[in-house]
């Protein structure tokens, strides 16, 4: 389940990491920047639960959901008493978990439109669509991640590294050209003029000025 759920997150554009038992999940989070984490109560190891006191222990800002087949009232204040931030009870329907993951990750940062805008490209992540001037782009998968960050970003400057963070994943080799790349094909989809700019040791950032 762990894998067909990352399969289909990556599909929503969302970088993505697998922690197959309690311990790992533990590591991962320990070293890595995470806006959501999805936890089974019932993993091997250290469970769910365990995880999410860790987390709420630490201060990480990681959000939090938990996955359950008990679906009592019980086990759902439960698990809500641990420090989650929301619960959802198996079997489950996939459109559902993408929008609780996408509702928690906005709660992560300070609060955006739900279609994002600058300088003719409008982006909706609600329909995964983006346009330039009232035309549609066609991006992948990943060229959609990357315009959504940097979008997000408002004309800040966003690293090479943050961008293999937020659109690839842990197993990204980060001397790869795999950023430069997409930018590359992303900018050549965007046209004229340019709005894409390459900042000098710093990264990239969107906008005409």
């Amino acid at each position: 389940m762990a894998e067909m759920i990352a399969v289909g997150l990556r599909r929503e554009a969302m970088a993505v990491d697998v922690a197959y038992d309690g311990r790992q999940a533990l590591e991962k989070i320990s070293v890595n920047r995470y806006d959501v984490a999805v936890l089974d109560r019932d993993m091997p190891g250290s469970t769910g639960d365990d995880v999410c006191r860790w987390v709420v222990d630490h201060g990480v800002g990681t959000r939090l959901l938990l996955l359950t087949a008990a679906c009592g009232i019980y086990d759902r204040v439960e698990g809500l008493g641990l420090g989650a931030d929301d619960y959802l009870t198996k079997p489950f329907a996939f459109a559902e978990l993408v929008a609780r993951v996408r509702a928690l990750a906005r709660r992560t940062a300070p609060a955006l439109p739900p279609v994002l805008e600058r300088d003719g490209v409008l982006l909706d992540e609600a329909t995964r669509t983006a346009t330039r001037d009232g035309r549609a782009l066609g991006l992948t998968v990943k060229e959609f991640g990357v315009l959504r960050t940097l979008m997000r970003a408002q004309g800040q400057a966003v690293s090479t590294e943050d961008l293999i963070e937020q659109v690839w994943d842990e197993h990204t080799d980060p001397f790869t050209n795999v950023v430069r790349v997409t930018v590359s094909t992303l900018r050549r989809k965007l046209g004229e003029p340019q709005i894409v700019q390459t900042v000098p040791r710093a990264g990239y950032r969107i906008g005409l000025s």
